[in-house]
């Protein structure tokens, strides 16, 4: 027998086994937020969603877009949309209008949802167009008559089109399966240990590679869900304390944010850091940090480290590092050394590192392809390997160590940054003679995005002038952070600027080219 792997699993566990359960805690500075919902009430709320959908004619394979920060109607459209065979495009809410415009016209979207505190984008649209909240609820809920149902459920069928920014100046729609998400939400929770005595917090965005897919994973451990809407260090830890949070996902910036909180909670509060002491894991992925930093998490806030590496193409898990038994007694400075690897290979992935350096990967959470991209697919799963575009080793004990990005992918505080897409921004600027973009080290964010220029003759533009210009035009976070003029950029033969050389002043010294 064979039954189709489906998003569906994880919601209708979720109702059958704990439907009676607090499932879902929004934002409670959310204007019309939810407030607690049980597992229950979102899956009626999940089902009322369909029938609106059916209702509007949006057929099986449709996209809905969306772009929205954390919140639960959000984390709805997660658990609706591809379970009635539709496909969901969760937005980057941080991105310019002009690339939100893109991606919903480039995915097809005929319906698309956004956040009403995004003012800025009241110019995008589609075929039906609602604000989230009062309006998005009028407009599609439906608890008056049953959805109709996926017609022929498929595993291969995409579930998801994530856009991310790779080595073109335009992103890229990766296509998620159900079968994807199905494997990575499965496994990633039984790396971690997910059960239903934990508490996750939404940390990290919704729209980034489906929340690592932990969305899914809570749902069937029948894990309650706090939703925060915007990163705060010290918010962070008061969710921690007020609902008994165990678990979270984050980039290093956050890490480094709840880290400077804990400082200051020390110096104030009279109680202990909330979750120390009661087996609290910090999941981290987007660049390892520094190894100081895993030691000041398990110190100063008595939380496990965890490591992972992974892509948006792999959705995402690949390999994680969490400390084995036979590290028990290990020093705290010994074992972060071992836990600043990328990791050993999840349950069901092969790892191999190519002749050139390249980390190839095979396994069921690799993506089924790029929209409407058929040659950069080729590319991506050449020679029956998805090729990760990052540099790296395995070890003797099998971790894989990640030394350089071989795609010109910045990771700036866990969002990928398009060096490309920057540096044509830039090229827009009167007074540009030629530029190139960078990653530099940097303690907040793991790398920041610096711009080497070389000015046209005659021409006086500053970094103030450059910065400005790139942030009227591009989401804040791809912005350069700082600039730096120059007579000549380096090349080679054929005329291809030559990064290494560019990059070389800021990396020295270490033995990694990414942070």
């Amino acid at each position: 027998m064979k039954v189709p792997l489906l998003v569906n699993d994880f919601l209708d566990r979720a109702e059958t086994v704990f439907g009676d359960r607090i499932g879902v805690i929004d934002e409670p500075q959310q204007d019309d937020g939810l407030g607690q919902l049980t597992y229950g009430e979102v899956a009626r709320r999940v089902r009322a969603l369909q029938a609106g959908l059916d209702e509007l004619g949006v057929d099986e394979g449709a996209r809905v877009a969306v772009v929205s920060p954390n919140a639960t109607r959000l984390l709805e459209l997660f658990y609706a949309v591809p379970s009635s065979g539709r496909v969901l495009v969760p937005i980057n809410f941080r991105l310019r209008l002009e690339e939100v415009g893109y991606i919903v016209e480039h995915s097809g979207a005929t319906v698309l949802l956004l956040d009403p505190t995004l003012e800025e984008l009241a110019t995008v649209t589609a075929k039906h167009r609602f604000l989230m909240g009062t309006e998005s609820d009028e407009a599609l809920l439906r608890f008056d008559r049953e959805p109709r149902g996926w017609q022929t459920p498929d595993e291969d069928a995409t579930a998801t089109i994530n856009y991310t920014s790779g080595t073109t100046a335009r992103p890229k729609g990766v296509q998620i399966t159900h079968r994807n998400i199905w494997t990575n939400s499965v496994t990633f929770g039984w790396h971690a240990g997910v059960t239903d005595w934990d508490v996750y917090l939404h940390t990290l965005p919704m729209f980034h590679a489906n929340g690592w897919g932990m969305l899914y994973t809570a749902a069937a451990a029948g894990t309650p869900q706090v939703v925060l809407r915007k990163v705060d260090g010290p918010e962070i830890l008061r969710r921690v304390g007020a609902h008994g949070v165990t678990y979270m996902c984050a980039a290093p910036a956050v890490v480094n944010a709840v880290l400077d909180a804990g400082q200051e909670w020390a110096k104030t509060e009279d109680t202990p850091i909330p979750g120390a002491g009661r087996a609290t894991r910090v999941i981290c992925a987007g660049a390892p940090p520094p190894s100081k930093t895993i030691e000041r998490i398990e110190t100063e806030l008595g939380w496990e480290f965890i490591q992972i590496y992974g892509l948006t193409e792999t959705s995402p898990l690949l390999t994680i590092n969490r400390r084995k038994r036979e590290w028990a007694k290990d020093p705290i400075d010994v074992a972060a050394q071992k836990l600043v690897r990328a990791g050993a290979p999840g349950i069901g992935t092969r790892l191999q590192i190519s002749d050139a350096g390249e980390v190839l990967a095979q396994s069921n959470v690799v993506l089924q392809g790029y929209w409407q991209q058929p040659e950069a697919t080729d590319d991506a799963l050449a020679g029956g390997w998805f090729h990760t575009g990052d540099g790296g080793s395995i070890d003797d004990e099998g971790y894989l160590t990640i030394s350089d990005r071989k795609k010109d992918v910045i990771i700036t505080g866990g969002e990928n940054v398009s060096s490309i897409e920057v540096e044509d921004c830039i090229y827009a600027l009167d007074g540009v003679a030629e530029c190139a973009v960078i990653g530099v080290p940097d303690e907040k964010w793991g790398e920041t995005i610096k711009a080497i220029v070389v000015r046209t003759p005659s021409t006086d533009i500053d970094q103030d002038a450059v910065i400005a210009h790139c942030k009227k035009r591009i989401a804040g976070y791809k912005a350069p952070t700082s600039v730096d003029f120059v007579d000549v950029i380096p090349r080679t033969a054929t005329g291809k600027v030559q990064k290494f050389k560019l990059r070389e002043p800021y990396w020295s010294g270490r033995d990694r080219q990414v942070n």
